[in-house]
């Protein structure tokens, strides 16, 4: 009774090896069938075809509880054994009468079929009796059990690796997906923004420009046709009144038309550019680059870009200028813009101007504001300052990486 409650003991250590995987559980039931018949081999083998998951397919535990993983170096009686297991022909191997009761062979069942065997040979001085017999048929149907809860557990762990893989993939598509909307979204944005504003510019050129020119021509013939120098003068001043107006219009149109750049242009090009197109005629703007320009960040170069197209917009409409000057300085770590003009336009009055509208906004002088921001945004300064033309300068330090020097080793 004693080495029957010391079996059942070891068969239950073994069977809570379950969760362990199929191969820890083979080996604890090998174990334990080997500890109680203090046997000298014990070999466990499965059915061909059964239990597909398990592993290993066979176990053979030889003298001093070694393992003989390769069957070609067992003893032939064993191998052959294992090899009628794995074929499903075990009961047709020849038992030798003189070894039966030291030979064991117990089938291992599952749902009322054969799925494999123990197979165990004890010392001459152990006999196995019905006792043993009975605690190997009781691992040996235990056994079966478990390693069909080690398959079924082992497949629970692959569906919810699976599953968790499938959820993660589904995640990250997802996140595509949301970034991809965000992206179309800011696209139809930037296309209807695009549309209005040119739709808003054609506004401006067909209607608005066109009445202040005939505006401009009906002050002209009334002009011609008056000799009192006093409603001259008036007519002189609203003459000039509506060239501005057209000159601001022709800005703002530009302004409106204007993209954020081409994408094969640098900044010098773009400056050149901006020069050149839609400023008043009396208006001379000359672009000077120093040092060697480099690439830039394409949001810098368009900061820059919108502060110098800003800060010209200001000299033609505001200053009265004649002259302006546009000078981009590469240096090491910085990049400096200045756009000076020889107009009446004063650095203390600016700066009083931009102090109003950030302490108290109402929409004037949204361009100053504008200048501050873009220039802090990059990490730089913007000043105004007395200008050598004579008129105001607008200067923006930007801090930039030093390009590497490539003459050095």
């Amino acid at each position: 009774m004693r080495r029957v409650i010391h079996a059942l003991e070891r068969i239950s250590a073994a069977l809570v090896r379950t969760m362990e995987g199929s191969e820890a559980l083979v080996r604890a039931v090998v174990e334990a069938a080997a500890n109680h018949l203090s046997a000298e081999w014990v070999a466990f083998a499965l059915v061909d075809g059964e239990l597909p998951d398990a592993r290993p397919r066979h176990l053979v535990r030889g003298p001093d509880s070694a393992e003989w993983p390769d069957l070609a170096t067992v003893p032939v009686r064993i191998r052959d054994h294992v090899r009628h297991i794995h074929t499903g022909r075990a009961d047709d191997h020849p038992h030798p009468a003189e070894v039966t009761r030291r030979h064991l062979h117990v089938p291992v069942r599952l749902d009322g079929r054969v799925v494999g065997g123990f197979i165990a040979w004890t010392p001459e001085e152990r006999e196995i009796d019905g006792t043993d017999q009975s605690v190997l048929r009781i691992l040996a149907g235990q056994t079966a059990a478990a390693l069909q809860n080690c398959a079924l557990h082992e497949h629970s762990a692959r569906l919810y690796a699976h599953a968790t893989q499938q959820a993660d993939d589904l995640k990250a598509r997802n996140d595509q997906l949301v970034a991809t909307q965000a992206e179309l979204g800011a696209a139809r944005q930037r296309e209807v923004l695009d549309v209005e504003r040119h739709r808003i510019a054609r506004e401006l050129h067909d209607s608005v420009t066109q009445y202040a020119l005939s505006a401009g021509m009906h002050i002209e013939l009334v002009r011609s046709e008056i000799d009192d120098e006093r409603l001259r003068g008036q007519l002189d001043t609203a003459k000039d009144l509506t060239r501005r107006a057209v000159e601001q219009l022709r800005s703002a149109i530009y302004a409106l038309n204007e993209r954020d750049g081409c994408a094969d242009e640098d900044l010098p090009s773009m400056l050149r550019r901006l020069s050149g197109v839609h400023m008043p005629d009396e208006l001379r703007v000359e672009v000077r680059i120093g040092g060697k320009p480099v690439a830039l960040p394409a949001d810098c170069e368009q900061s820059l870009f919108r502060i110098a197209g800003e800060a010209l917009f200001n000299t033609a409409v505001h200053a009265d200028a004649s002259r302006a000057v546009v000078r981009l300085a590469y240096t090491c770590g910085q990049v400096r813009l200045t756009i000076s003009d020889d107009g009446r336009g004063s650095p203390d009055a600016v700066r009083r101007s931009l102090r109003a509208s950030v302490v108290a906004p109402s929409g004037e002088h949204r361009g100053l504001v504008n200048m501050q921001t873009r220039a802090r945004e990059l990490g730089g300064s913007l000043t105004f300052r007395r200008a050598r033309l004579g008129g105001l300068q607008v200067q923006v330090d930007v801090p930039v990486p030093c390009a590497p020097d490539r003459s050095t080793p």
